[in-house]
């Protein structure tokens, strides 16, 4: 069995769009709230939060939600298409806000666009299980994540080139070319993938799952099964607290420890970044041939050296972006596997409930980490970083040991020759 590129590559446009978002918000957001409004770190970094702790309860319900609906569309692509409509329309007020300096508008507008953001996440992530084989999941995630840093990478494209680098800056045009770039890939979405017929094709591949869960609603999650889920959702929570630490404050130490200047830090960043792109595919081929587990311990075991080699450089030194391109590379083979581990427990009517309990969890971390390893770094010193990377990363591997259930069973190949059949 091999996996359908072309379909999961239009199965990703959605994906791709959120990606594209989130960086224009990431690095526009901030910059309005201090340059236009005045506001200081600390607000700014509260409102920024704001779009987590939605998550966290926007992502299940939204997911389950979707689970539920039937049309004639499908159960996904409802929320996919009526999302981006509202995330489209709300956003473009915020440029509008920003040149007339209404904070009121800005602030509706913004909370509007995350919860519309809110509201299709799970169902968009969630087509790719839907409509991949079980066994292919994880080198479809590949493909996913992979689209989703080329809407990262047009948004920053976007960034660089239509705000001026002179005066008063005007972010209309960028808002406008990520809205059009959403909506042509949801437009595109929509024209090449039948939501119901693909589902129907690959439910009929698999009446019951490799777990031994049946379809039906009353079955509960066998305790095994149930004890693996609970194991993997708290290595997810432990790997996204060391990962996002680093992340995030990362452009601190390296000027306060480092010394670095500008930013030039961004260097070992990118590094990271282009590593785990340049990985994604082949880390999805590796986990359908050694199964995901086994991937994702390495990729643990990978990243675990990486944050103690980079506490060890009390200077900084070009070899650092060889340890960050190791960060990448564990990085993505954790990425890739984590979440088809977590849907492969789940059942086709709940795939969506999983997803948003995956990104429950991973959105958990990603609000905790920035303040508990700040507070150390203020109070203790800033070189705790990557020994604290290291410690949660390290417990991450301790509950991956106990996960049982989710991984990939490949089909066993007929002759030696299948093992390099790769889908065209």
């Amino acid at each position: 069995m091999k996996l359908n590129y072309r379909r999961t590559f239009f199965v990703g446009l959605a994906f791709m769009s959120i990606s594209a978002f989130w960086q224009l918000y990431d690095n526009i957001i901030p910059l309005i709230l201090k340059n236009t409004f005045g506001l200081g770190e600390t607000l700014t970094g509260g409102i920024m939060a704001i779009d987590n702790v939605l998550a966290i309860f926007l992502l299940p319900v939204f997911g389950a939600l979707s689970d539920r609906t039937s049309t004639r569309f499908g159960k996904r692509m409802p929320f996919i298409i009526f999302g981006t409509i509202l995330a489209v329309i709300s956003m473009l007020l915020i440029p509008i806000a920003d040149l007339s300096k209404n904070f009121t508008l800005f602030f509706v507008a913004l909370g509007v666009t995350l919860i519309a953001m809110g509201s299709y996440r799970s169902p968009a992530v969630a087509l790719m299980p839907d409509l991949t084989p079980k066994e292919l999941r994880s080198t479809g995630n590949a493909v996913i994540n992979l689209m989703g840093a080329v809407g990262g990478i047009f948004a920053l494209a976007m960034i660089s080139l239509l705000i001026s680098k002179s005066g008063t800056p005007n972010y209309l045009w960028v808002f406008l070319a990520v809205a059009l770039f959403m909506v042509i890939s949801v437009l595109v979405l929509t024209l090449t993938i039948k939501e119901n017929k693909l589902s129907k094709e690959i439910r009929a591949e698999a009446i019951v799952d490799e777990e031994g869960l049946s379809d039906d609603r009353d079955h509960e999650m066998p305790k095994d099964v149930k004890r693996s889920l609970n194991f993997i959702l708290a290595s997810i929570f432990l790997w996204f607290t060391a990962y996002n630490a680093v992340t995030t404050a990362f452009s601190r130490y390296a000027i306060k420890v480092w010394e670095l200047k500008g930013g030039s830090f961004a260097n070992a960043l990118m590094v990271a970044m282009a590593a785990a792109i340049v990985s994604f595919i082949p880390v999805g081929i590796i986990s359908s041939k050694i199964g995901r587990k086994k991937t994702i311990i390495i990729g643990i075991s990978l990243i675990t050296l990486s944050y103690f080699v980079g506490f060890l450089f009390l200077n900084y030194s070009p070899m650092i972006n060889i340890v960050f391109a190791l960060t990448g590379i564990g990085w993505a083979s954790i990425n890739v596997n984590s979440y088809p581990m977590v849907v492969e427990m789940s059942r086709s009517f709940d795939v969506g409930k999983y997803t948003g309990i995956y990104y429950t969890f991973s959105m958990a971390a990603q609000i905790f980490t920035p303040v508990f390893s700040g507070f150390l770094m203020e109070h203790i010193s800033y070189r705790i970083l990557f020994p604290y990377a290291v410690v949660f990363s390290l417990l991450s591997l301790c509950t991956m040991l106990f996960v049982k259930h989710g991984d990939s069973k490949p089909p066993s190949k007929k002759s030696k020759l299948e093992h390099f059949d790769v889908e065209d």
